[in-house]
């Protein structure tokens, strides 16, 4: 076969590779997911947000701000099961490129250009629980403290997606969903979570 042959039949390879290994990963993470209502909570959390902050009634406004507290906690609750059943898995199932595309396998070759999803459910639950709001909390600080969980919270599904997928695709599928860029994201998570998120992928 010439060169150009060649590369047709690499490119093929590597393109069946690929879907084989994400659907892998979308199997895995899905696995985990499932007995949950973590995806349900956040959707439902994020979207509260927007009414509750809309709400112009006072009494409506604070019992939609208590249906989304206990939501919180119960969301807290169930992303640390998820971390704890997650970390289970093996170290070479769980690694994550951070190139900013992916080929199939390369986290397995090289893991020094990885980080551990295990790791990044970890520190996504530490940071949503810390996010939740405290009792009797003033309204300023109620409002101010949603906009960082819903930070937290589309951080998670980027982290989620760039598993599952590349960090290329979790970051357009932020932008296409959420209309927010994923360098935004960072600039309003808790400086907390910041600085253990890029630690986490090799930036801190």
């Amino acid at each position: 076969m010439d060169f150009l042959t060649w590369i047709i039949v690499g490119s093929m390879a590597v393109y069946v590779l690929q879907g084989i290994e994400h659907r892998r990963r979308v199997r895995l993470l899905g696995a985990h997911l499932a007995p949950t209502q973590v995806e349900k909570l956040m959707g439902g959390l994020i979207e509260g947000y927007m009414r509750a902050l809309d709400e112009k009634d006072a009494e409506r406004s604070k019992q939609v701000w208590a249906i989304l507290d206990n939501s919180e906690k119960t969301l807290a609750d169930q992303l640390q099961r998820l971390s704890e059943t997650f970390a289970q898995e093996k170290a070479e199932d769980t690694r994550v490129s951070t190139l900013p595309l992916a080929l199939p396998y390369f986290d397995r070759l090289m893991p020094s250009h990885t980080f551990d999803m295990r790791e990044a459910l970890r520190l996504h639950a530490k940071a949503v629980r810390a996010a939740c709001a405290p009792d009797d909390v003033d309204m300023a600080t109620r409002k101010r403290m949603a906009f960082t969980m819903t930070a937290e919270l589309l951080l998670l599904q980027h982290t989620c997606h760039w598993f599952c997928k590349t960090r290329t695709i979790a970051s357009m599928r932020l932008m296409a969903r959420q209309k927010t860029p994923y360098e935004q994201v960072l600039k309003s998570v808790a400086p907390s979570t910041l600085q253990a998120y890029q630690r986490l992928i090799g930036k801190g």
